[in-house]
């Protein structure tokens, strides 16, 4: 489990078929090969590390699944993806409860200022659309953020400079491919109403 917030942005390194190589601040002294990583919200296993000055290196094997249902495929050499470690015991629940399953794939449609924030239009399939509430959680490149509004199959979201600056958000641009993890309490919510319906 994760709660969407980003400890660093990582790099994509290399890729060679379902193997990606990515090189992160970590410390890998505190990485187990077998250990869960989020990447751009999607949970993946470290197969193999490698220490190197600063950080480390790793490899990740990627289905043909995870590539066909987020922007995995898509990644390139040179890609910034924003990483989280999984949740340990104790461990402060600052965003909201985020599987690091992905449901589907959002895309950007519009970014504009608003103050020193930034605001995010996306568009969304819809048979996702009606999970997403407004002031509702959702993950989007494994980032916990609160819905602003919703309308027909599209959202917004605000990011704070903050956010813009310690995630990959602020290299974003308008025609991005985002992955989208819906609140898993909308999901049951929505499948409780299913049954009584």
């Amino acid at each position: 489990m994760f709660t969407g917030i980003i400890s660093d942005v990582g790099e994509v390194v290399s890729r060679s078929g379902g193997v990606f190589t990515i090189r992160s601040h970590y410390d890998p002294a505190t990485i187990a090969l077998g250990a869960s990583i989020a990447h751009d919200g999607c949970c993946l296993t470290v197969t193999k590390l490698m220490p190197e000055p600063g950080g480390c290196t790793y490899t990740l094997d990627v289905s043909n699944e995870t590539l066909s249902k987020t922007t995995l495929g898509g990644w390139t050499a040179g890609q910034a993806i924003n990483l989280e470690r999984a949740l340990k015991a104790g461990d402060e629940l600052g965003g909201h409860i985020v599987s690091g399953h992905v449901d589907g794939v959002a895309r950007i449609v519009d970014i504009s200022n608003d103050g020193e924030s930034r605001r995010f239009s996306f568009a969304v399939p819809a048979d996702l659309a009606r999970f997403i509430a407004p002031k509702g959680s959702v993950a989007l490149d494994g980032t916990s953020l609160t819905v602003n509004e919703v309308d027909g199959n599209g959202f917004g979201v605000n990011l704070i400079p903050h956010t813009l600056t310690v995630t990959s958000w602020g290299r974003k641009t308008i025609g991005d491919q985002i992955n989208l993890e819906i609140d898993l309490f909308a999901r049951y919510v929505a499948r409780l109403m299913e049954h009584r319906a």
